[in-house]
Parts: structure tokens; sequence; C-alpha cells
């Protein structure tokens, strides 16, 4: 569980603003816990970009490109390469995430020499947090007594009212509700904050772990694990309670909406007033619920709602209705022990691991102080940001970033004025969309203040619990006031990217800018393929089947003509079904719907990235380097950012709950459906990738 989304964002809305850059690895499993602790990745083979950004050595040149371009410019590398203990997946980054994580350690490490009983400055406030968490004797010292509260709390529970009130609450601690609510820019009037409900409830990580037999062990493992969880706080006759809770979150997940479905907005926009939703999801009690949140109960019934899974929704609502007490309080009482987990002591870190190590393949989990990074950065991310942006963060990365943002959005305006097969009035709306995309590059234009967040020396427990009310409490304070634009999705610290279609906004943070996705000692080809293809990665998902349907001001709304739309859907689908036929492990397949925005994005991203670099060019020939051309330079730029290596479960939960495909196919699939790739590479006729020019999808 990542507590800086516990209670920022509707599960529906963190899905969208996921149209980013996408991190492949299990990192809310793997910072969870402990266990055995993992050493430093001895077997990872040293970062080397050579003399102009590239790892030759790391290819394979056996390998035809034409067959298999992935294994071309990574194959030695990865031959090579054995994933930490203590991680899911090993690759770009992973590495910068790492170089992060010892960075924030560094600060942290310098801020709790000398931590205070009630600190005050933001520094004493990240300096005691974090010195509190490593303070593991005195964790295991208090064991569970920071937790009675709670877990007194659902065993008073009576009725469905003090269910709904318990729920409602948990929006502000470590319990769970079977609802999601959030609050986000409304995505008809992205100018106001709307508050959001969605389906929720489940503990493993999609409906399809509860629904497909091929997840049958993980059911088990899971089980396995409540039945751990339970007996450490001495919950009566646990085994029993734990089977109740797998029957109880199967049928929840027999209502709830897949997640490719979770894609579309229109399907996902329903406002109705609170009065509305008790007539349509009736056996819960609304009220009470968002009373418990923190709402102002005055007019509460005349307040609109954006419900996201209507009949999900209604499906929970009835089988609450129907469900005995004594259920809910051993699902309460679970979920409450593995939210806060990772700040008790190490019998419940060890059981939660249990349970990861199934779910995930992971041998090992990280060492207590990547715990207390992360765990620290869930409590006052944008604070370490602020620090860490000082520190390591130079300026002109900053602008180097900015100017080749404007370099990506010219090659992307030179596409939309020639698109083929776009109407003159929808490109014409499409370009005014591109002309109001804002660009946010390092950290955000204003920094949070911290100062009520409460801290205390030695109370790990407490001191997460309010940092997760702090940040509901933050947002619940933006409800009805105008949004604020500059309002990050990710901190600096964090190695990725995102596109907020909400307000035509790409945002890419500090520790993502180094290389290999930017380099300033690079070839100039290696960076535009490196993180120009970032950049019009992301670019591109403001026009991808999920980001086109919002306008230039961010509204949700169908700018497109009837035409324009069948034809893109069309092209969209072809795309699809190129991936739907990437088989990343034997009879596992790529979900071409689930990952059709990412998937777009990356054709469009690299194909900006190409044609960016050739205006670079101002017509003057491309230099070769150790033979190879500029357009060779470009793709092997790409190709290496996504030299990445999964574990076997780790991709089977991907490709249930990720909406980007695996790094082979983010590799192969894209550059076959580009001529330019044809012709620098030779690829002719019978090699694997070839695709006749009718076969290839050209979108933007």
């Amino acid at each position: 569980m990542t507590l800086e989304r516990h209670a920022r964002l509707s599960r529906r809305v963190a899905l969208l603003l996921s149209a980013g850059l996408g991190l492949s690895s299990l990192a809310g499993i793997a910072h969870a816990d402990t266990a055995p602790q993992a050493t430093a990745p001895a077997a990872v083979p040293p970062a080397s970009f050579g003399a102009w950004g590239v790892d030759l050595a790391g290819r394979d040149t056996a390998e035809k490109p034409g067959n298999n371009f992935f294994k071309y410019a990574n194959g030695t590398y990865l031959e090579h390469l054995t994933i930490p203990s203590d991680m899911t997946s090993y690759g770009p980054f992973n590495a910068l995430a790492e170089l992060s994580r010892t960075r924030v350690q560094s600060i942290l490490n310098d801020l709790s020499a000398h931590p205070v009983k009630h600190p005050s400055s933001i520094e004493e406030k990240l300096g005691t947090y974090y010195a509190s968490f490593m303070d593991e004797k005195s964790v295991e010292k208090q064991g569970i007594k920071p937790m009675q509260a709670d877990l007194d709390s659902i065993m008073k529970m009576r009725d469905a009212k003090a269910f709904a009130t318990l729920a409602g609450a948990s929006a502000g601690n470590f319990m769970k509700s079977p609802f999601s609510l959030g609050i986000n820019p409304d995505a008809k009037d992205p100018t106001r904050y709307a508050l959001n409900v969605d389906q929720d409830g489940l503990g493993l990580p999609d409906r399809d772990y509860y629904l497909k037999p091929e997840f049958a062990k993980k059911r088990e493992a899971y089980q396995a694990y409540i039945t751990q969880a339970l007996t450490l706080i001495k919950w009566p006759e646990p085994a029993t309670a734990a089977a109740a809770i797998v029957a109880f979150e199967t049928k929840l997940a027999g209502v709830h909406w897949a997640r490719a479905d979770l894609r579309d907005p229109q399907k996902t926009y329903n406002p109705m007033t609170v009065s509305a939703l008790e007539k349509a999801a009736p056996g819960f009690d609304w009220l009470t619920w968002l009373t418990a949140a923190g709402l102002t109960k005055e007019g509460l019934e005349n307040r609109t709602l954006i419900v996201g899974e209507p009949s999900a929704i209604t499906g929970e609502a009835a089988l609450l209705a129907s469900a005995d007490t004594g259920l809910l309080q051993a699902w309460l009482a679970f979920h409450t022990v593995e939210n806060a987990s990772p700040y008790l002591p190490d019998a419940f870190v060890q059981a939660r691991f249990t349970f990861s190590k199934a779910l995930s393949g992971q041998p090992a989990l990280p060492a207590r102080w990547k715990r207390g990074v992360q765990a620290t950065s869930s409590a006052m991310g944008m604070a370490l940001g602020k620090v860490y942006v000082e520190r390591y963060f130079p300026a002109e990365s900053r602008t180097a970033m900015q100017t080749l943002t404007g370099d990506l959005k010219d090659a992307f305006r030179i596409r939309l004025q020639h698109n083929s097969w776009m109407s003159k009035e929808t490109r014409e709306a499409a370009l005014r969309k591109l002309e109001n995309f804002e660009v946010q590059v390092g950290y955000p234009n204003e920094w949070r203040d911290y100062s009520s967040l409460n801290v205390t020396k030695g109370e790990v427990y407490n001191n997460a619990k309010n940092g997760v009310a702090f940040e509901w409490q933050y947002w619940l304070d933006r409800l009805d006031k105008p949004v604020d634009r500059n309002e990050w999705g990710m901190t600096p610290q964090t190695v990725n990217a995102y596109n907020n279609p909400l307000f035509d906004q790409v945002v890419f943070p500090a520790a993502i800018l180094q290389p290999p996705f930017f380099n300033p000692k690079a070839d100039a080809a290696v960076n535009y393929g490196a993180i120009g293809g970032v950049i019009g990665h992301e670019m591109t998902h403001s026009f991808d089947d999920e980001g086109r349907q919002f306008d230039e001001h961010g509204r949700l709304r169908d700018w497109w003509t009837k035409a324009d739309a069948a034809r893109f859907q069309k092209l969209a689908d072809r795309l699809g079904a190129q991936y739907n036929a990437f088989e990343v492990l034997p009879g596992v397949h790529v979900n071409g719907k689930l990952t059709m925005g990412e998937n777009i994005a990356d054709l469009g991203g690299l194909t900006l990235a190409l044609d960016a670099y050739h205006a670079s060019l101002h017509g003057q020939p491309a230099p070769v380097l150790d033979g190879l051309t500029g357009d060779q330079r470009v793709f092997l730029g790409w190709a290496q950012v996504w030299r990445e290596k999964l574990r076997d479960d780790t991709i089977k939960n991907l490709i249930v709950t990720d909406p980007h495909s695996p790094p082979q196919a983010r590799v192969n699939l894209p550059m076959h459906n580009i001529d330019a790739w044809y012709k620098a590479w030779d690829v002719k006729p019978g090699q694997s990738l070839y695709l006749t020019p009718q076969q290839r999808v050209k979108i933007w």
C-alpha cells in the first residue's frame, strides 16, 4: 500500500493519471515490509553508457535486429543480469530508483542525527520520523499497543451504521473501506474539485485473482496470510474468519468492473447526488460513511458525487447489506493489520513478506533503511523532494529539458498539420490542445506546507497514521475551492513521468532526468531516442484512446467528429491486435485493451523523437559513430531504456494490473510500425518483426 495514494486519488482517477512512463515493479509490495535482509545488488552489472551514451557491449550482435530488436540491443547485458533478491525486476528504472533512495537516505541520515521529542520545523519532522522508524528495538518493545485502540473500535462495532462510520474514517487512518473516496478535479469542469466514489474492498491485486483459476495458489497464499495476521492479534477462530474474508472479497470481485473498462472516462463519469446514490445503491449508510470521512453533514444529501462504476457500487452495497457483522469486523481488523504492517513488530512484517513473496516471486525484501526512506516519503514526500532538488538536480538539466520538450512539441505540431486521416475540424482542435500544452520539469512551482503534521519521537505507528490523516485533510481542505494546477501527482525524487489530461499537462520529475534517460554527455541522437521518446510518449498520451477525450482545457468533452473517432478507433484496434498476439511467457499474452494508451504513447513518442532528431540536424547529414547512423542511435537510445528483466510471477501480476506492456513489447512492437526502422536496420521480409507497409499502424 502506498500511503501517499491512500487518500488522494480514487482508484479510477489514479489509473487515469497513470498515463505515464511506467515503472514495471511491484513497488507497493517490495517496500512494505522486511525479511532476511538483502545486501547490495552485487549481481547487477555496472551501468555503462560508452563514449556517447549507448552500451555497445550490452548488445547481442548475433541477433538480427529484424528478428528481435530488444534482444539485439540488450541481450548480452540481460544474459549476465541477476535480479537483486530484494527486487521484483531490474533495469534502468530500478537502478535510478535505487540511486534516488540512497540520496534520500543521505538526506535523512543528516536530518536524523538529533531527533527531538516534539519536532516543529520540517527538517526536525523528517529527521525524527526517520530516526523513530529506524529504532527497531522500540517498535518491538511497543508491540501492538499503538494499534490497540483501532482494534478495540473494530471489536465494539455492532451494526451497519458503526461499520459505515469506521469505513468512512478509514480515509484518514489504516482501516479500509469497501468503496474508494477521492477528491480530484472534476473531469467535466477541471477548475473545481469533485468527490469521486469508486469500487474498492479487495486485498489481492485485481478482481482476476479471485475469479480466474490460474491464480488459485495466490488465493491460497492470501488466505494463509489473513489467518496469520489475525492470529497475531489473537482474533477468535482466525482460520474460519480468513476463509470467510476471501469468500466475501470474491463476491465483491464478482461485481467489480474489469480494469480495462476503467480506462473509459465517459463510462466512469456518472454524477449523482448523495440522495440519488442512496436510492441507486441501497444497503449501505452513505451519509454516515461520508460524514465519518470528514464531509460536512449540512446539505450533504444534495452534494454531487462522481460515481465511477455504478453497477459495481450497487452490487457492493447489496453484498454489504447481507454481510454478517462478525465477518465485517474480521475484514476490517485484517486490513488494518495489513495496511499498518510496515510500522509493527517483525512478526507482522514476516507474515506480510511471506504473502508478498508468493505474489511476486521476490526472495527477500529491502533493508530497513530502504523501508524507512519509503515510509518517510509516504508521509512527507514533497518536503523530501525540496531537499532532493536542492542537492541533486542541476539547473542546467531543467533548462535542457525545456528545450527538448519544445523540440518534441514542434515535431508533434508538424505531425498534426500533415495528419492524413483526420478532418480539418478535428485537426484544428487538436492543434489548439497542443498549443495549450503545459510542461513542468523537475519540481513543482509551489511546495507543500507540512506545519500541521504531528510527528513524535518514538511513535512509529502514530506518526505514519498521522501522515495518512494529514494527506486526507489536505484534500478535504481543497474541496469547494478552485483547483490548484501546481499540484503534482509524483514527488521530484520519483523515477517516472506522467500526463495529467485534466490539466493538459505533462510532468517530468527530477529523478528521471539522468542517464540513460537523459545524459548530458550523450550523443544527441541517443538523447532524442531516450528522453525525447519519453517526452513524446507523455505528449502523445493527450491524444491516446483515453487522453483524446479531453479538450484543450482538460474537460472531458467529445471534440472529435464521429468519422474521425471511427478512423482513430480502427487504427487503435489494429495496434491492439499486435499486442494481443504478443506472448511474454508461455500462454501469457499482453492485454491490448488494458495497455492501449501506453502502446499508442510508445509508438507516438518514438515517432516524434525521430522527427525531432531529424529537425535538429537542420538539413545536415547525421554523423556516424562506431559504425552506427543517427537513426540507428535513436532506436538504440529508446531500446536500452527498456533493458529490464522481471521475475515470472511479477510478469503475471503486471499483465493483469499494469497498463504498460512488458519491456520486450515496448521495444519491438513500436519499432516495427515505423518505416524508418526498416531502412535503418535493413529489415527484410521473412524476419520475425517484419510487417508489410500496409500492416504498419501509423496514428500520430
